[in-house]
C-alpha cells in the first residue's frame, strides 16, 4: 500500500484516564500501549509510513523506540492530526486514536477496500437503545456512533482542516466542507479507552511483564564560597556551597540520572540544560519531583534507591534521616526504600583534597501494572 500513511494519534494528555499514567503508555505485555497498537497495524498492513504524534516533553524519550516517525502534536486532536499531516506524502491517510487499541483487523480491511467509494471512509456503530434527544424520543435507524480509524483523500483532509472551528474526528470536517462520507461496519471490539475500568473490557490487551530496571547516575561538583549547600534537598551547614547552574545539589542530580537511565531516557543535561535561565539556581527538589512524575507517566513505578555521599566534609551522619525523608516525600515512597549512605575517600583523590562532593546513585523501576 504505496498509496496510504497511518497516524496513530497518541499526544493527548490523559487527564480523564485518572492515574499517574498516561494511557498510551500502558504497557501491554513488554510494549507500552502506543507501540503495541503500531506494531499490530505494521505486521496486518503494509503502510508506506506509520507516524506517532506525541508530546513536546515525551518526544525524545519515544523517538528512543525508533522505527516509526514522530510528530509533537499540538494543544487539540485537531492540531496534533495538521502537524502529522505535514508529514504525508501519499495519496491516502488512515488515522486512528492510541485509546482503540482492539481494533479488529476486518475493519481495517474494510476500509481499505472502500477507500476509493468516497472522500473519508468510516466505521460506524447501529443503535440498539431507545434514544433521547432534548427529552424527545427520536428514531434508533437514523443514529450512528462514529468510529475511528478513518480513511481519508489526504488532499481533501488536509483543506478541510483549514477551517478554525473544531471537530471531533475527520468526517466531520470533511463533510462540513462538503466532502463526500461512505459508511461502514465498525465493531464493539473497537471500544475506546477512556477510563481505567474500560481496560476490563478489552480482550486483546495483556497485562504488562514483570520486568524491573536498574540505573546508574554519578554527578560531581566542586565547593564554591557564593553558595548555601544543599544534598538530597536538605540545608547543610557548611562554610562552602556546590558549584552549578541550579542549586548544586549534587546528590538529587546523580539520583535523576540514576531515575533517568533505569527507563532509558538520558540525563539530566537533556532534560534540564545548563544553558538555560529557566534553571538557574533552581530547587533541585523541582527537578527531581518532575521527573519522577515522567517516569510514572510513561509507564513505571518506582521501587527503590540508593545514594552513596562521598565528602571529606563535611560531617553528614547527622543529616541522613532528614535526607531520607525528604526523597521519599518527593519520590511518593516509605523511608525505608530509600537509602542514604555517606562516606570519605581516605584523603584520595579531589574528594580527599577537600575540594567537592561525588554521588554514586542507583534506582529500581518496574512496569506498571494496570491489571
Amino acid at each position: 500500500m504505496g498509496d496510504l500513511t497511518l497516524i496513530i494519534l497518541s499526544a493527548g494528555s490523559s487527564s480523564r484516564f485518572g492515574q499517574d499514567v498516561k494511557k498510551q503508555w500502558l504497557y501491554i505485555d513488554d510494549k507500552p500501549l502506543w507501540k503495541s497498537v503500531a506494531d499490530r497495524f505494521k505486521n496486518d498492513f503494509n503502510f508506506k509510513k506509520i507516524i506517532i504524534t506525541t508530546t513536546k516533553e515525551e518526544f525524545s524519550y519515544i523517538s528512543g523506540f525508533g522505527t516509526y516517525t514522530y510528530v509533537v502534536g499540538g494543544e487539540s486532536r485537531q492540531a496534533s492530526l495538521k502537524n502529522a499531516l505535514s508529514e504525508v506524502d501519499t495519496k491516502y491517510v488512515m488515522v486512528t486514536d492510541v485509546a482503540r487499541a482492539c481494533i479488529p483487523h476486518e475493519m481495517i480491511q474494510e476500509l481499505i477496500d472502500n477507500k476509493e467509494k468516497a472522500d473519508v471512509i468510516v466505521p460506524v456503530l447501529e443503535v440498539s437503545d431507545t434514544v433521547i434527544y432534548k427529552n424527545e424520543t427520536i428514531d434508533r435507524e437514523k443514529v450512528k456512533l462514529i468510529q475511528t480509524p478513518q480513511l481519508s483523500c489526504t488532499k481533501i483532509l488536509k483543506k478541510s482542516l483549514e477551517s478554525e472551528t473544531l471537530y471531533t474526528d475527520d468526517s466531520s470536517a470533511i463533510k462540513a466542507d462538503g466532502g463526500s462520507v461512505f459508511y461502514t461496519k465498525g465493531s464493539i471490539l473497537a471500544k475506546k479507552i477512556t477510563f481505567i475500568a474500560d481496560l476490563r473490557e478489552l480482550q486483546c490487551l495483556t497485562q504488562p511483564k514483570e520486568i524491573f530496571l536498574i540505573g546508574h547516575g554519578y554527578d560531581v561538583h566542586k565547593f564554591c564560597m557564593d553558595k548555601k549547600m544543599f544534598l538530597c534537598g536538605v540545608l547543610i551547614e557548611s562554610k562552602y556551597g556546590l558549584e552549578a547552574h541550579s542549586d548544586g545539589d549534587v546528590a538529587i542530580h546523580a539520583l535523576i540520572d540514576s531515575l533517568l537511565g533505569a527507563i532509558g531516557a538520558g540525563d539530566i543535561g537533556e532534560l534540564f540544560p545548563d544553558s538555560s535561565d529557566e534553571f538557574k539556581d533552581i530547587d533541585s527538589k523541582i527537578l527531581l519531583l518532575n521527573v519522577a512524575r515522567f517516569v510514572r507517566s510513561v509507564g513505571y513505578e518506582i521501587v527503590n534507591c540508593d545514594i552513596t555521599i562521598q565528602a571529606e566534609t563535611p560531617k553528614l551522619f547527622k543529616y541522613k534521616a532528614k535526607m531520607r525523608e525528604v526523597l521519599a516525600d518527593i519520590l511518593g515512597l516509605e523511608p525505608i526504600r530509600v537509602n542514604v549512605k555517606a562516606t570519605t575517600t581516605e584523603k584520595l583523590g579531589f574528594v580527599g583534597k577537600k575540594e567537592g562532593i561525588a554521588v554514586d546513585a542507583i534506582s529500581q523501576v518496574k512496569l506498571y501494572n494496570w491489571k
